[in-house]
């Protein structure tokens, strides 16, 4: 059922990815990585590989979309372990508003990957090239 709307929507394969990890972003917000994982992917996985989308490359934005998940509240793990090490004075709050710019970058980083994906997440192993 989700594959045959994937394959009905226009631009199918960039379509497949902007929801795909639009609703990666969305769930790092109130669920933990793992769990992320354990969902996501044998829901997306087949659908990908239908559409012809190098697994290597998708795998790599799962992962660093995966990675924003630690920073994003109220349930961004590395934000309560910068709380338990951060002074008295320093409000959760605080915290919050400190980390937006690093969720920008990580999802800069992530748009990047997604337009430059030949490019920036894979390299020619075989011939030693590095892009």
């Amino acid at each position: 059922m989700v594959e045959e709307f994937i394959h009905n929507l226009p631009a199918k394969e960039m379509s497949f990815i902007l929801i795909s990890m639009g609703i990666i972003l969305i769930l790092g917000f109130f669920i933990d990585f793992v769990e992320i994982s354990l969902i996501i992917v044998p829901i997306f996985y087949p659908i990908a590989l239908s559409l012809g989308i190098d697994m290597q490359w998708f795998a790599i934005l799962i992962a660093m979309n995966l990675q924003t998940s630690f920073l994003t509240p109220p349930f961004g793990f590395s934000l309560f372990y910068l709380k338990g090490v951060a002074p008295k004075s320093i409000q959760t709050t605080d915290i919050y508003k400190g980390v937006i710019p690093f969720i920008i970058i990580q999802v800069s980083v992530l748009v990047s990957l997604i337009v430059f994906h030949n490019g920036m997440a894979l390299a020619d192993f075989k011939s030693g090239i590095f892009i």
